[in-house]
């Protein structure tokens, strides 16, 4: 079975059936977003960005590259929890949930297209 890549939703969005284990890859828990009907299978804080570089972004779309590069940075050096998530997409759907209001401009977006890659890798 080939892994798919993972999708990306924000975590306010309701569940659906096909959303597969839902990972929130945020450091923070969403604001206002109740636990129980939030439908989250794992938080994975340590996939996130890094503090700092969360702050420095400050999600203006203008520092969007550097958060982007420097977030790939992270990554690569974080196998561990990179190396869950790769195995959750080899055992079935998977999405990515984040909690920023901009749905092209987040960490979400970048690892999702992280994963992707390494995904590829894998079997290409």
């Amino acid at each position: 079975m080939t892994a798919a890549a993972p999708r990306i939703r924000r975590a306010y969005d309701p569940p659906a059936r096909t959303d597969g284990k839902r990972v929130l890859i945020d450091r923070l828990w969403p604001r206002g977003l109740a636990r129980a009907k939030a439908g989250i299978d794992l938080w994975l804080k340590d996939v996130a960005p890094s503090d700092a570089l969360r702050r420095e972004f400050g999600h203006d779309p203008v520092r969007w590259r550097g958060f982007e590069n420097a977030y790939r940075k992270e990554l690569a050096a974080n196998p561990a929890p990179v190396g869950q998530l790769i195995e959750l997409c080899r055992a079935g759907p998977v999405t990515l949930l984040f909690a920023a209001h901009d749905a092209a401009h987040n960490n979400a977006v970048v690892l999702a297209a992280f994963l992707a890659e390494r995904l590829r890798s894998d079997h290409g």
